[in-house]
C-alpha cells in the first residue's frame, strides 16, 4: 500500500506540474526526461537497436541511433501532451492537431455495424483517442490494467474526460462484441508481442511476429468495419495529424482460422506501412519478435 501511494503521488505530481506549464516548456522538459532515460536504461537502448537492425538491415548504425534518439524525444513529448490534455478544448486544440481522412471514419461509422480501429504504439497514441472524443467522436480503448489501481484510475480519468470508455484486456471480449452490436467504435493497439493461442504468427518487417487475432475474429463475427487510425507528428506543420486510412477489406472464405490468420496479416501489413513512413515514432524498445514459432531460436541475444 505504501508503494502504491508513493507511485501515485509521483504520477500525480508529474501530471499536475507539467499540466500547468506552458506547452513548449512542458514538451521540452518531457523530451529531456525521455532522453535521460535513453542514456541510463541500457536494456531499452539495446532492444531498440536490435529491433531496428531486424526491421531495417539496410540502415547504418548511426541512422538507427538517430531513429532511437528521435523516438525518445517523441515519447517525452507524448508524456507532456498527456499531462496537458485536461486543458484542451475544441477552441484551442486546432493549434496542435487536425484530421486527415476523417471521411474514411465517418463512412465506416455510417454502416452501423461498429468500427474497429487498427492502431498501435506509433505517434501520439494517447492523444489520438482523446482528440477524437474531444471532436465529438467518443470511442472505447482496449488497454491493459496498470498494476497500481490508483494510477490506473488517474490515467483513465484523463483518457475518458470527453466520453471515451476503457475495455480492459482481461475481460474485453464480450464488451467488444457488444460494442460492435451497438454500432460503437473501439481502438485496439495490436502491435505488441503475444503468445499462442491468442496470437498468430504473421509477417512484420520480414519476420514472423506473434500478433493478436482477436480483432480479426470480432470483425468476422460482427461485420464491423476495420480501418487504420494513427496520430502522427508532422514536423513540417509542427502539429499532430490523426490519419484514418481506407477501410481494410476482409477475407471471408468460411474457414474461420484461415480468415483470422489472413486478416490479421493484412492489419499488420497496414501498420507496418505507417511505421515505415514514420520510423522514429514507433515503440522500438518493445520486444515485438520475442515469441518465436516452435523450434526457432530467439532473435534477442541474452545479456
Amino acid at each position: 500500500m505504501m508503494r502504491e501511494r508513493l507511485e501515485y503521488s509521483v504520477v500525480w505530481l508529474l501530471v499536475t506540474v507539467l499540466g500547468r506549464l506552458p506547452r513548449p516548456l512542458a514538451r521540452a522538459l518531457g523530451a529531456g526526461v525521455a532522453r535521460l532515460a535513453l542514456r541510463t536504461m541500457g536494456r531499452l537502448r539495446r532492444t531498440g537497436l536490435r529491433n531496428l537492425e531486424l526491421a531495417f538491415p539496410e540502415k547504418s548504425g548511426p541512422e538507427r541511433e538517430r531513429i532511437l534518439y528521435e523516438l525518445f524525444r517523441n515519447l517525452g513529448w507524448q508524456m507532456a501532451e498527456f499531462c496537458l490534455m485536461r486543458r484542451y478544448i475544441q477552441g484551442n486544440v486546432a493549434a496542435i492537431a487536425r484530421y486527415d481522412g476523417l471521411d474514411h471514419y465517418l463512412a465506416a461509422k455510417a454502416k452501423g455495424k461498429g468500427v474497429l480501429i487498427v492502431t498501435g504504439h506509433l505517434g501520439a497514441w494517447e492523444l489520438s483517442s482523446f482528440y477524437h472524443s474531444l471532436m465529438g467522436h467518443p470511442m472505447s480503448m482496449v488497454i491493459r490494467r496498470l498494476d497500481n489501481p490508483r494510477v490506473d484510475a488517474l490515467v483513465n480519468g484523463i483518457r475518458c474526460l470527453h466520453g471515451n470508455k476503457v475495455l480492459h484486456k482481461d475481460d474485453f471480449a464480450r464488451g467488444l462484441i457488444a460494442a460492435m452490436r451497438r454500432g460503437e467504435t473501439v481502438g485496439i493497439l495490436m502491435d505488441t508481442n503475444m503468445t499462442p493461442p491468442q496470437g498468430v504468427f504473421v509477417p512484420y518487417f520480414g519476420h514472423l511476429a506473434c500478433t493478436a487475432s482477436g480483432l480479426a475474429r470480432v470483425a468476422q463475427k460482427t461485420g464491423a468495419a476495420v480501418l487504420p487510425g494513427f496520430m502522427l507528428w508532422e514536423e513540417s506543420e509542427q502539429k499532430y495529424v490523426l490519419r484514418f486510412g481506407p477501410e481494410i477489406p476482409l477475407l471471408e472464405t468460411g474457414d474461420a482460422e484461415r480468415d483470422a490468420l489472413e486478416n490479421t496479416a493484412r492489419f499488420t501489413a497496414v501498420t507496418e506501412s505507417y511505421v515505415r513512413q514514420y520510423p522514429s515514432q514507433w515503440l522500438w524498445v518493445h520486444r515485438r519478435w520475442k515469441t518465436r514459432p516452435e523450434g526457432e531460436p530467439t532473435l534477442y541475444p541474452r545479456r
